[in-house]
């Protein structure tokens, strides 16, 4: 069988598992998107005061991301192509997840999760990007969009594939984070975006 036809739909699957709706459900009998800022991911769940679970979403995220493409890449291990597309679906089932009526997250953990498993220098040095913001500003969200625009800088420099379907998806999956983030950039500009840490709630 087309291992296209096999991948592409487990990637988008296993990426719209919402570990963070189901999480605080199970153990807290709550709907995460009814708290905070409405958000499914791992930021929002550790801001409802469930720090533990916070982590636990951040890891499950990261990991169901980097195991559909190493699926891919398990499959078809010359297929890059594959791979990178895996990587894509991956993003769009976290992000638009059928099981939640396709309202799902901002894709940054499930990005990290794929970017290892692509290419992990890459993702180490986006992580690198997005830690030292974070440590500076304590912004999650602008440390999110600044390490997700420096991704195709550090993947176009470490990864050797030029293929259309390689260069479309390592500009595309950046481009969605930031677009998913358009309401934090709002408030950037303004100043009315919460710290990490601090009381203050924002989407």
């Amino acid at each position: 069988m087309n291992p296209w036809l096999i991948t592409i739909p487990l990637a988008y699957l296993l990426g719209s598992i919402p570990f963070g709706y189901v999480l605080v459900k199970i153990f807290r009998k709550q709907d995460i998107r009814a708290t905070g800022s409405g958000n499914i991911g791992a930021t929002n769940v550790a801001r409802s005061g469930a720090k533990g679970l916070g982590i636990a979403t951040l890891i499950l995220d990261l990991a169901k991301g980097y195991i559909a493409v190493i699926i891919a890449q398990h499959l078809a291990p010359a297929n890059y192509d594959l791979a990178v597309a895996a990587a894509v679906a991956a993003i769009l089932g976290h992000v638009f997840p059928v099981w939640l009526t396709f309202r799902g997250g901002k894709g940054v953990a499930t990005a990290l999760g794929v970017f290892l498993a692509l290419n992990w220098p890459s993702a180490l040095c986006t992580l690198a990007v997005f830690v030292v913001v974070f440590l500076l500003t304590r912004y999650v969200s602008l440390a999110s969009i600044i390490a997700a625009a420096t991704f195709p800088l550090f993947a176009f420099w470490f990864v050797p594939y030029r293929t259309p379907i390689v260069i479309a998806g390592l500009l595309f999956i950046p481009l969605l984070i930031i677009v998913k983030h358009h309401q934090n950039i709002r408030r950037l500009i303004s100043g009315t975006e919460s710290r990490f840490g601090s009381r203050k709630v924002a989407a």
